[in-house]
């Protein structure tokens, strides 16, 4: 009996060490942090949070107050991966080559305006006047299309830079008596009387969002980026049945009501699971002709420092795999 008793007692010794040293070798899997800035086209992400698709996942959502911010978070490598507009990431695949477009959250259709003082009724009469900018190429870029509609270039009106976090204040200083501006500011300006002067339906198609990886990261973590997409996908499926219920966890992010969360959803068109999957894989290539004609229009303006090739960065292995 002692011998049984002893026999166990090694065997259970020996079964816990080897429990120590597996823990021991066994590293914990690095977190996946992914930014991004308030967006409607982003807050699927946040929601699939909220409704616990990401627990048990080391996936990490990082807040930034701008594209541009998550950009210098990106390159200095803060963060894995991030929700950024469709330019933002020409910029970054400009001298990061790493940079994959995994999803395409949502094509911009009047979510992104121009906005002025309520007696200004036509985007001609801006000439000569301040104009709030955020300086990014996003924003070079939407007053650049605008004005070029008009006739006109930025060079006939003042450009004043403005973080978005100021466009509402700036707006109703009268600093300036327009804005490009979108998100919070957009809906809360416009519930004070500011007049619309150009939005994004008028430039269809070339104000792309998308969620971006680094190719490494896709390679190493596959388990946790394809949880991170198909969180993503599940949320808008949620979001699409659950309207009320969804905009309530994510309307106080965003800083506005419920009612104005879901009326910003007009401003854009987010893309589905089959959507991403002929875009992302080419079998619909309106999206490559659409970021390669974008490409091309940034070089011309130089707002990129060389000519990024897009076919590349359109990476579909991801929403191959999803099933919802």
């Amino acid at each position: 009996m002692r011998k049984l008793k002893h026999s166990l007692t090694v065997g259970i010794a020996a079964l816990t060490l080897g429990a120590i040293v597996l823990a021991s070798c066994t590293k914990a899997e690095p977190p996946l942090r992914i930014g991004a800035n308030v967006w409607p086209g982003y807050e699927t992400l946040y929601l699939a949070r909220s409704l616990g698709y990401y627990d048990n996942t080391p996936i990490r959502l990082v807040d930034y107050p701008s594209g541009t911010e998550e950009v210098r978070a990106y390159r200095n490598g803060e963060i894995e991966g991030a929700g950024i507009s469709i330019d933002q990431a020409l910029v970054l695949a400009s001298t990061n080559p790493d940079v994959r477009i995994v999803v395409v959250m949502d094509f911009s259709n009047g979510g992104d305006v121009i906005l002025g003082k309520p007696e200004i009724k036509k985007l001609k009469a801006l000439k000569g006047r301040p104009v709030g900018v955020e300086s990014t190429a996003l924003g070079a870029f939407i007053i650049t299309r605008a004005l070029e509609q008009q006739g006109m270039s930025p060079k006939d009106i003042k450009i004043i830079s403005l973080g978005v976090s100021e466009h509402e204040r700036a707006f109703k200083k009268g600093t300036v008596d327009a804005v490009v501006t979108f998100g919070a500011a957009r809906t809360k300006l416009l519930a004070a009387g500011a007049k619309t002067l150009f939005d994004s339906s008028q430039m269809a198609g070339e104000i792309v969002d998308v969620l971006i990886l680094r190719e490494d990261v896709i390679n190493k973590q596959p388990q946790t980026v394809q949880a991170l997409v198909e969180g993503r996908f599940r949320a808008l499926d949620y979001l699409n049945k659950n309207p009320q219920d969804a905009a309530a966890r994510i309307a106080p992010r965003t800083g506005v009501t419920s009612e104005q969360f879901l009326e910003s959803l007009k401003g854009l068109k987010s893309l589905n699971l089959q959507e991403n999957q002929k875009l992302l894989g080419k079998t619909d290539p309106s999206l490559l002709k659409s970021v390669t004609r974008l490409s091309q229009l940034m070089l011309d303006n130089k707002l990129l420092p060389k000519a990024v090739d897009p076919a590349p960065l359109l990476d579909d292995r991801l929403v191959k795999k999803v099933k919802l």
